[in-house]
């Protein structure tokens, strides 16, 4: 009906335009006709300078403890990339992860549920069952219009599954083979050694060669682009160039100090585990070279970072992506004669986390407020006008992002198994473990933790007011030795 409809007013239109007999009725449509195309012209010029939705560049990083040059925690690092993004928008120097290990700190932030929420506080645990398709970050994006794309290591081994991304990027790298210069393959648990092989071959460059690829494509969509960068988790294995920047002899062990763990309780003692890795290390006398090998690691890391941030600002969509780079947990060097994460002490539970959002966050910001990884989801939802689904755990910071001395009440959390939680604000930091013992450490005073407080009377007041924080909710562990049945494996 319509359709007949506008036929009959165009024949009209024609009629009258060229009819010698209606000179006037001519010069009313060819009036209308112009003010129509103003019209359309104005439309279509208000709907190019709309404002489309922020794309996103999500940078994971695995195993990247505090060791990046803007925080400050060791002087011999390497990171003027991961540090020029920084100085480009804010970074928040009390971060914190989820949980210390990879598994449940990325289940944890992909889905805002915590691990005392799923059950899933370790690696080896499944957490597929506990995390419906619809609860994650990437699917409320999928939902919003956006097209999801993925590289690298996002979950705990390179799990995806498919339905909550548009494409995932899976390729095999060269087969990585140790330089002739390496003693061997590390210290027991603890692998490292510089490699022969080129750059090119390393996984993390195949990754971020598929991210450059992404942003010089054009887009007909917001995207949202997750890039899970693999080193600097072990073997501390990359070419040898990136060790010849850390001459061993230069090289400097972390503060630490002898019987450390003399005022631990038990709880955290055996989290430690000090007659592990650490007197394996100790018996070695190669704890320097650990050392450069994790230095040398970083740095390779943050070129593939450089990368990134090269290609975004060269692209057409460096003025409309928000970028997040974050480290998913911690890292320990011999620092309370432990090694590795699993742990809550600051080594373990302490990561880079940086924000970069146009329009909102302002170049060389720094926030001391404590956050937890938790609030990567809401936020990224709240700056992409995202409604938050209503079984995200965390809490928005874009009033941070906009200033960061703004208010921040909570501290940030981290718990490893049940029960088992570490607080941290900007002066302290509070252990509780399950059976109920604890730790409290003035960072004003101690910023290595060496002196527990926590049986200090005078501290009653600071440890009741982390413990109001005490998560409601502690589920039982998921099953062990479970992690790697389900989803699809990225070999990237």
């Amino acid at each position: 009906m319509c359709g007949r409809i506008y036929g009959d007013v165009g024949l009209h239109l024609v009629y009258s335009l060229f009819s010698e007999s209606a000179p006037v009725m001519r010069s009313c449509w060819i009036g209308l006709i112009g003010i129509l195309l103003v019209t359309i012209a104005s439309s279509l010029k208000a709907a190019e300078e709309a404002p489309r939705q922020p794309n996103v560049l999500f940078i994971a990083v695995d195993d990247l403890n505090h060791w990046v040059g803007h925080l400050g925690r060791n002087p011999q690092t390497k990171t003027p990339n991961i540090d020029r993004l920084a100085a480009m928008g804010v970074t928040f120097t009390n971060a914190n992860c989820a949980a210390p290990a990879c598994n449940p700190s990325r289940a944890a932030l992909m889905s805002g549920l915590r691990p005392s929420t799923t059950g899933c506080y370790d690696n080896g645990q499944d957490w597929n069952p506990v995390i419906p398709k619809s609860k994650t970050l990437t699917t409320q994006f999928l939902k919003s219009g956006y097209n999801v794309f993925g590289a690298g290591k996002i979950y705990h081994g390179s799990q995806h599954r498919d339905g909550e991304w548009t494409e995932y990027f899976q390729k095999k790298s060269p087969k990585l083979t140790l330089d002739a210069s390496a003693k061997n393959d590390g210290v027991g648990g603890i692998k490292f050694g510089p490699l022969s092989n080129p750059d090119s071959d390393m996984p993390d460059h195949l990754v971020v060669d598929y991210a450059l690829e992404k942003l010089g494509q054009k887009h007909d969509k917001p995207f949202f682009l997750a890039v899970g960068l693999v080193k600097p988790h072990m073997p501390w294995s990359v070419p040898l160039s990136y060790f010849e920047e850390f001459p061993l002899d230069s090289i400097a062990l972390p503060p630490h100090q002898k019987n450390d763990l003399a005022d631990v309780p038990s709880a955290g003692v055996k989290m430690a585990k000090p007659d592990g890795d650490h007197a394996q290390m100790l018996r070695s006398g190669r704890w320097n070279e650990a050392v450069q090998a994790y230095l040398a690691t970083i740095h390779f890391t943050d070129i593939q970072v450089g990368r990134l941030i090269d290609g975004l600002e060269s692209s057409q969509y460096k003025d409309n992506t928000i970028v997040v780079l974050w480290g998913d947990h911690g890292w320990h060097l011999g620092e309370k004669e432990h090694w590795r994460k699993f742990a809550l002490w600051e080594e373990a539970c302490r990561a880079p986390l940086i924000w970069v959002a146009p329009g909102v966050t302002k170049q060389g910001a720094v926030c001391d407020r404590p956050v937890d990884f938790m609030t990567i989801y809401p936020t990224l939802c709240d700056l992409a006008s995202i409604k938050v689904p209503g079984h995200v755990e965390g809490t928005s910071i874009k009033p941070l992002l906009t200033d960061s001395g703004s208010t921040w009440e909570q501290p940030a959390l981290t718990t490893f198994h049940r029960d088992n939680h570490s607080f941290r604000s900007e002066q302290y930091r509070y252990i509780r473990y399950a059976d109920g013992s604890e730790e409290l450490y003035d960072h004003k005073a101690d910023p290595y933790e060496w002196k527990n407080l926590a049986g200090d009377s005078q501290y009653d007041e600071v440890k009741q007011s982390f413990l109001q924080h005490l998560p409601k909710t502690n589920v039982p562990e998921l099953p062990r030795n479970q992690g790697k049945k389900k989803g699809k494996k990225n070999s990237a």
